[in-house]
């Protein structure tokens, strides 16, 4: 019997979806990201990997033990040629509670990033004070971005190279004012598997005209560089992330995590025999 291309392709989309939804609920189990009662705030941007987070989060809500309530919330930057019927097209149909934001940040991000900087500070700060905030007008008490694996991986070298810094994207975090709870449900996802489930649902993508259009990032750097190490080594990626949750910090050296100087040799302690007596 042959097995034709749209059944082929409901047997891939069907198997990518039982694995991302495997590690979507390892996370929130993982890391206590949602508990009962919660009004979870879904960031959508419009891109692939907020619109595959939508949707493990509704697939999670169905069979959860716990109850939960989500709203699907879009910044609209007012970008040029902003297409702003597609998301309220999509979530309508979907049958998802929303709601637009409309905030003429592209302009002041434009206005006050010198010529030839980048714009992804200035943006992602006002961008994220907007979402903050209304999250808290809302009652939302937590909020969920869309960052995975290799967000948080290249996040690390990032800080590593350019800050000289170990840090990272942690999968919960709490905001400095403490009003808001943020969760990152796909943070043991890898991209690969988002954009290829992504275009096996056909999702109605976005382009940022802002940051998507720039050239030589940090971050395009970071990726390359990763991607790289991934062809030559497969998993590796997933390796470095593992390594971020099992931290010994008496082999850095980073003293307000470990105390170097109580440190002291103990001369009472019984002498080892070395190996030349025990074999002699």
């Amino acid at each position: 019997m042959t097995v034709s291309a749209p059944q082929t392709q409901r047997v891939k989309e069907n198997k990518l979806a039982r694995k991302l939804r495997r590690l979507t609920g390892r996370a929130v189990v993982d890391y206590q990201m949602i508990d009962d009662g919660d009004l979870v705030m879904v960031c959508l941007s419009g891109g692939k990997d907020s619109y595959v987070m939508l949707d493990m989060l509704l697939s999670l809500q169905r069979n959860a033990p716990i109850s939960f309530d989500l709203i699907a919330v879009n910044l609209d930057q007012k970008q040029p040629g902003f297409p702003e019927a597609v998301l309220p097209d999509y979530l309508g149909k979907l049958g998802v509670e929303y709601q637009i934001l409309e905030q003429d940040t592209y302009s002041i991000v434009k206005k006050t990033t010198p010529e030839g900087k980048i714009t992804c500070p200035i943006c992602s700060r006002l961008r994220r004070g907007i979402l903050y905030n209304h999250a808290h007008a809302i009652g939302a008490n937590k909020i969920a971005l869309g960052h995975h694996l290799d967000d948080v991986v290249e996040t690390l070298f990032l800080n590593m190279f350019y800050g000289g810094r170990l840090k990272s994207m942690p999968p919960k975090l709490k905001s400095d004012d403490g009003r808001n709870v943020v969760i990152r449900p796909l943070y043991h996802c890898r991209e690969k598997d988002l954009e290829e489930y992504a275009g096996l649902r056909g999702y109605p993508i976005i382009p940022c005209n802002l940051c998507g259009s720039q050239e030589n990032l940090q971050r395009q750097v970071i990726k390359q560089m990763l991607k790289g190490w991934d062809q030559q080594q497969p998993g590796v990626v997933e390796t470095i992330a593992r390594s971020i949750q099992n931290v010994s910090t008496s082999h850095l050296g980073d003293r307000s995590l470990f105390n170097f100087a109580a440190l002291k040799a103990n001369p009472q302690l019984m002498l080892i025999p070395n190996v030349v007596e025990i074999t002699s």
